[in-house]
């Protein structure tokens, strides 16, 4: 039995919410004990692992069931605390005078609290946030008690030494733990709409803007009659051949003097003039 192949049974066993890591029979710390008396390359050792994990999963068990209704499914959970429980029985070390189920639950827990971490942020953020956000929410629930009221940034800065900078960072971050749907209707009665409907959009006409801010100076260094042509082609609309009639010169003129002026004006918006 490995980690990738153990899965918690498809029923939680009767009882197993109140689960006393006590009421584990004797046979299950035997196992544990047999296996630190054999050394590591033992043939014996793979069968008392599988045996030993399967002794100890109600203890996994109980402990996922503590984590359910939170948004994930209690399969996952179980395989996590599952996970963690082999992590416990391969790192234990009975000749500490440690009991099992005492190294085992921070061992599973922390699997847990882990995946919660990991795995159920809508929006993935630094794990510095994720682990900061964690130490805010303690930080205000300890201080709601204590102060009797509802703490200031001041007061978790102050709590968790840290700067109040580094908090709001935290309360920023802990935005992106459950995002908002778009289709989220908002408003009621005939006037309702959806979220995604309220949000702008891309305006190109900030570009544009920006460009016709540019295009003065930029045309003012252009001679006369290269502002006119262009006046004449661009806001006037008129063709080249009708541009050559008013200026008295040739179409195929005006197409090249269209063309400097062009590129003299390209490279003054591009700034390589």
């Amino acid at each position: 039995m490995t980690a990738h192949t153990i899965s918690a049974p498809a029923t939680t066993p009767a009882g197993s919410a109140k689960l006393d890591p006590r009421s584990l029979t004797d046979s299950a710390r035997d196992l544990l004990a047999a296996m630190a008396a054999l050394p590591a390359g033992h043939p014996s050792r793979p069968a008392l692992r599988d045996r030993a994990i399967e002794a100890w999963l109600p203890l996994a068990n109980h402990l996922a069931h503590r984590y359910s209704g939170r948004g994930e499914p209690n399969d996952d959970l179980a395989q996590t605390a599952a996970i963690g429980l082999i992590k416990a029985i391969d790192k234990f070390d009975p000749s500490r005078g440690v009991d099992f189920a005492g190294y085992a639950i921070p061992t599973i827990i922390g699997e847990l609290k882990r995946h919660f971490r990991d795995r159920t942020w809508d929006i993935r953020v630094p794990r510095r946030l994720q682990e900061l956000r964690l130490a805010i929410s303690e930080a205000n629930s300890t201080l709601l008690q204590t102060l009797g009221r509802s703490p200031t940034v001041a007061d978790i800065a102050a709590h968790l030494k840290l700067t109040e900078e580094e908090v709001l960072e935290g309360l920023e971050g802990a935005r992106a733990y459950n995002a908002v749907s778009l289709s989220t209707p908002t408003g009621d009665g005939e006037r309702a709409t959806e979220l995604g409907d309220l949000l702008g959009g891309e305006d190109g006409e900030f570009e544009l803007a920006e460009t016709r801010v540019a295009l003065g100076p930029a045309l003012a260094t252009l001679d006369q009659r290269e502002q006119k042509i262009l006046t004449l082609r661009f806001y006037g609309n008129l063709t080249q051949s009708q541009i050559a009639e008013q200026i008295g010169v040739s179409q195929m003129h005006v197409s090249r003097l269209l063309a400097r002026a062009l590129t003299k004006l390209r490279g003054q918006l591009d700034g390589t003039y």
